[in-house]
């Protein structure tokens, strides 16, 4: 019995001291650097992801060092310090601020970041860890930004035109329309004769926008150093049309099996006791989505003006709808939906051909949603026409089209009662005035003035 007790305890020594090496050897949390990636300036954005089993952390902490000396910038325990959110079971998502306002000592030069992660093994008795680093460079004095042009006038739910300047050359910029952002491009691609820090922008004040919104241009370096002028502008009202639109079986018949069958991804009953519910989806939900597909849309811009002058109406065209209509949708005598309908519809026979209202290239051209069989067309600078409700399509995306080519015939595809074309403009993939585009003075005095003043060869 004493030697079974012996080699009883002789087993469990070594199975504990191997547990115990063993465990030393651990893998500890996986760390995810997600930013910054290579500057850091007076406040830049530290992202980190750290992973372990179930989620368990003994802790996290995150520290920059520079000149021999370590700052400590997060600790988990001090999670207020930071935005902390679980990703998934295993995953910690960790934000927040680091930069000269949160440590002070921090001098224009190299640093490194380092995040240092602890998981629990062997019941809490040891911690498995792990390291990450990152090189970076410090980086305080802000960029600067200046406005070139002059007399800015917008209309509520138009949009404008600016040239200014920000340095260093290769600084992000553009304008802020409230909560709105505008990206600038250089202004060679206007035809402006200027250096690179020269840049233009179109921004919008949107129909759902305040009067009064602050507009300003900004620049904002790779570390996150930002400055800001105001863009002084003067805004005009603009009064938006409200209707009553009464909708019956007939135009459900008619428009919710069209859209269900060609957006399969949504599931949409066509059940004759469900149809004004999947119309309700439609407005809503797919509208959203839809907006969504063409704000992504704008970010395939080309950084050149590829148009001369103003833009082209459909000619000889009732206008049945005109923009930002605030429309009221009734069904059976009741109110059951709210939504506001961004563009012009024109009316002029049936499947009359449909053409290019300015040169540009053909970034979508198929089914959109309640657009039906949809054409929009990237004009370079963040300027975009859309072409709905189309019966038939005659281009393909990466077409470059000039003003006047027939883009296809109008129809009554997508969320159409009756054969006619929905036209929207879009600024920075935000649907805007078309009535600007199409006045050749406006664009004259608005856009074609100011690159003329900027040093531009446009007349």
């Amino acid at each position: 019995m004493r030697k079974f007790l012996v080699i009883l305890v002789v087993l469990t020594l070594i199975g504990g001291g191997g547990a115990w090496f063993w465990s030393g050897r651990a893998e500890g949390p996986r760390i995810e650097i997600r930013g910054p990636e290579r500057f850091v300036g007076q406040a830049t954005p530290l992202t980190l992801v750290v992973e372990s089993p179930g989620g368990r952390f003994a802790r996290v902490d995150v520290t920059i060092e520079q000149g021999g000396r370590s700052y400590p910038v997060f600790a988990l325990t001090q999670p207020a310090q930071a935005e902390v959110r679980q990703e998934s079971a295993d995953r910690l998502y960790i934000m927040r601020s680091i930069g000269k306002r949160e440590v002070p000592q921090l001098q224009p030069g190299p640093a490194r970041l380092v995040v240092r992660a602890a998981q629990p093994v062997l019941f809490g008795l040891r911690e498995a860890t792990s390291e990450a680093s990152r090189d970076l460079e410090v980086r305080l004095e802000p960029p600067r930004v200046a406005v070139l042009s002059t007399l800015h006038y917008i209309n509520h739910g138009g949009a404008e035109f600016v040239v200014y300047r920000a340095t260093p050359a290769g600084v992000e910029s553009g304008v802020r329309v409230g909560d709105q952002t505008y990206p600038g491009f250089p202004a060679s691609g206007a035809g402006i004769r200027a250096d690179a820090a020269t840049k233009v922008a179109f921004f919008a004040l949107l129909h759902d926008q305040e009067l009064r919104t602050p507009i300003a241009v900004y620049a904002r370096d790779a570390a996150a150093n930002e400055a800001t002028a105001p863009l002084e502008h003067v805004p005009f009202a603009k009064s938006f049309a409200r209707s009553r639109i009464a909708i019956d079986d007939r135009f459900l018949n008619h428009v919710v099996p069209q859209i269900a069958a060609a957006t399969p991804a949504m599931p949409l009953s066509t059940a004759p006791g469900d149809l004004l519910a999947s119309f309700l989806t439609i407005n809503g939900e797919l509208r959203r989505r839809n907006s969504e597909t063409i704000l992504a849309l704008a970010q395939k811009t080309t950084p050149e003006m590829l148009w001369k002058d103003a833009f082209q109406p459909l000619v000889n065209a009732a206008v049945e709808s005109r923009f930002a209509d605030n429309r009221t949708y009734v069904y059976q005598g009741k109110e059951v939906d709210r939504q506001v309908h961004l563009g012009f519809d024109l009316a002029v026979t049936e499947h009359i051909p449909v053409l290019a209202a300015n040169d540009g290239i053909v970034l979508h051209a198929g089914d959109l949603g309640i657009y039906g069989n949809c054409v929009i067309l990237d004009h370079g600078l963040g300027v975009q026409s859309l072409y709905a409700h189309l019966s038939s399509i005659d281009v393909k995306p990466g077409d470059r089209v000039e003003k006047g080519r027939q883009l296809g015939r109008s129809g009554m595809t997508g969320l159409a009662a009756g054969d006619h074309l929905h036209f929207t403009m879009l600024v920075g993939g935000h649907p805007v005035n078309a009535v600007e585009w199409w006045d050749a003075k406006w664009m004259r005095d608005r856009v074609l003035r100011k690159i003329a003043e900027a040093g531009g060869g446009v007349p």
